[in-house]
């Protein structure tokens, strides 16, 4: 009957809305805390505590920022990088790589002025790091190895860029000659070879490790505050991302400190087995930074959150090397260090056997959504060459797809329009018998073959749609300062007009997103939302019930509301949608010999409004 199935309709919106009120409001984001320090583990298996004297594999490293960044830069010698897509420095103390800069990237939309900076050095603010070394073990110990504190002699190159790579050199006093060379490709992938010569008289072993650290409250170095922030919306992986070649595993920062440390060799050690090419690392919104042992021989993955130190540290372990006399022994491995873009990440992936690289991107829960409809998002932008036009196309390739439930949905709800008049003529002839009204519209319903629930269907598949589309535009970097057309000159934030000042008429500023009223202040794209969303809803069949009436009355504008705050990206999605289902359902009521006359309905309540 009809009241069953504005009920159903009713109930799939609030339920839509229930969704929306708990994921973004219930579950705001925590705040951040905490960086991290490492244990040694010897090569046979023994745990050796944190070294401090120099060539440690924990870094010498003060626990708090004493200098600003350009003075911690200045504390030490420097090689330069520098590639088409990367600028910054390298440390020659302990070959760290701590200075990285993005260059195609700014930190403000259209102001080439700053960068976004990915890594800093030790003893500044934010401090974010790169290191490489070995372990000893037998009789060698720390004093013997390279380690935070070591001074490197540049033996070959001068810069380090896509073309030049270079080579680093040290001695110990035992016969052990260090040699590290970076190389760099097009993009961020860093290539590090460490070679040991050995012209001793005895063998050697050792264990090479790379090791990631950040300082704390949660590195934000990447991001710079405003940027890092969520949106109060807590749907973001930060923290640790390790993939063992067959299964991922995410540790969120804030949990990290929670983390039981008391058996550190088993609590926060995953073992990846050779021959399967795992990678461990810090992953945020749109940068990230990860270590990709060479995968013939296996390696261990350790994550930890050292709270004196404020410091946490992703590291991967290789399997330990014996250097016989006379000798010399390579070890390779991979550091990714830069922006997560789709088809960066997937090329990595495909071309160079990185399992699942392209999941560092966050998918979420609806992953078997998210990743197709991005990749098709990814693909018309590369043809139309805008993200907002994408998106519109996107919509049309997804209410192309669904147009078969549609059809039968909006033929159904044709119907049912065209039993109003005879639904009113029932409900006048019972009045308040619902009993008698709920037996007459069923047998109308089979009379004229309608299903009442049919309606709710296109409601309820827009559920995991919108979800998958805004995890879409809130964590993919190509929607980053991506323009569509006039003021949108970014699609990941919202409409930055608003209807406060008469978008942008008055001379006064609007309430910032700290302030209550800035829910009020919505922009030019929420409000055609809520106009278009006011259009479809008036193409339904009318709930008899008034409070029903009311409540759906009312949809329109709480929703625009509620929506206002969003990505502008996915307000767009929901103009494009909400028109193209007006079209749909339009023209097929008419096919169906229903002719929706909207503005004479309006006229036709004004005048009933007067009468009374």
């Amino acid at each position: 009957m009809q009241d069953d199935s504005n009920k159903n309709m009713i109930l799939a919106t609030v339920l839509s809305m229930l969704v929306l009120l708990v994921w973004f409001i219930i579950f705001p984001p925590e705040q951040p805390q905490p960086v991290q320090q490492t244990q040694v583990v010897n090569a046979d298996g023994s745990v050796q505590p944190p070294q401090n004297s120099t060539g440690s594999l924990a870094p010498s490293i003060t626990t708090t920022a004493t200098q600003t960044r350009d003075g911690a830069l200045a504390s030490s010698a420097r090689l330069p990088i520098k590639t088409d897509r990367l600028e910054g420095s390298l440390s020659l103390t302990g070959a760290r790589i701590d200075d990285l800069r993005l260059i195609d990237y700014n930190r403000k939309q259209n102001d080439d002025s700053e960068k976004v900076t990915l890594l800093s050095p030790a003893g500044g603010p934010a401090a974010y790091y790169i290191l490489h070394g070995f372990i000893p073990a037998g009789s060698l110990t720390y004093d013997d190895v390279p380690g935070a504190s070591t001074p490197w002699a540049i033996e070959a190159g001068n810069t380090l860029t896509q073309n030049t790579p270079v080579t680093l050199k040290w001695e110990n006093a035992s016969g052990l000659i260090f040699r590290r060379t970076l190389s760099i490709d097009d993009n961020y992938m860093f290539n590090v070879q460490q070679t040991v010569e050995n012209t001793g008289p005895g063998d050697v072993i050792l264990q090479p490790y790379g090791m990631i650290v950040q300082r704390g409250p949660i590195a934000r170095a990447a991001y710079g505050r405003k940027e890092s922030s969520t949106g109060g919306v807590y749907i973001l992986h930060e923290g640790i991302i390790l993939n063992d070649g067959e299964a991922r595993e995410e540790i969120d920062y804030k949990d990290m400190p929670d983390e039981d440390y008391s058996d550190r060799e088993r609590a926060n050690l995953r073992i990846i087995p050779a021959d399967q090419n795992g990678w461990i690392g810090f992953t945020g919104k749109y940068w990230m930074t990860t270590l990709i042992p060479d995968a013939v021989n296996g390696f261990d993955a350790v994550s930890k959150y050292t709270e004196g130190a404020d410091r946490y540290q992703a590291e991967a372990r290789q399997k330990p090397i014996t250097v016989a006399a006379g000798s010399s022994t390579t070890v390779t491995s991979r550091l990714f260090a830069g922006a997560k873009e789709y088809q960066t990440i997937k090329d990595y992936g495909n071309e160079a056997g990185i399992a699942d690289f392209i999941d560092s991107i966050d998918w979420g829960w609806f992953f078997f959504l998210t990743k197709p409809m991005f990749a098709v998002l990814h693909w018309l932008n590369g043809i139309i060459g805008n993200m907002g036009w994408a998106i519109i196309a996107l919509t049309v390739l997804i209410k192309a797809i669904l147009f078969p439930l549609a059809y039968k949905s909006f033929v159904s709800m044709a119907r049912m329009k065209e039993l109003q008049p005879e639904m009113e003529k029932l409900k006048e002839k019972h009045g308040d018998d619902r009993a008698a009204m709920q037996q007459e519209v069923m047998k109308l319903y089979r009379t004229k073959k309608v299903n009442p629930a049919a309606g709710c269907l296109p409601i309820l598949l827009q559920i995991p749609i919108f979800f998958s589309l805004y995890k879409v535009i809130f964590v993919t970097l190509e929607l980053r300062h991506a323009p569509f057309i006039g003021w949108l000159t970014d699609l990941s934030v919202p409409d930055p007009t608003s209807i406060l000042n008469l978008f942008g008429l008055l001379p006064w500023g609007v309430p910032g997103p700290e302030n209550f009223f800035a829910i009020f202040s919505i922009g030019v794209w929420p409000i055609i939302m809520g106009i278009t969303m006011w259009l479809q809803q008036k193409l339904n069949p009318a709930p008899t019930d008034k409070t029903q009436a009311q409540i759906f009355a009312w949809m329109p504008f709480i929703f625009m509301f509620m929506l206002g705050g969003f990505a502008s990206g996915l307000v767009i999605y929901w103009v494009a949608n909400n028109t193209l289902t007006f079209i749909q359902q339009y023209t097929i009521m008419r096919s169906q010999g229903v002719k929706p006359d909207i503005l004479g309905n309006i006229f036709k309540r004004l005048k009933k409004e007067e009468a009374k």
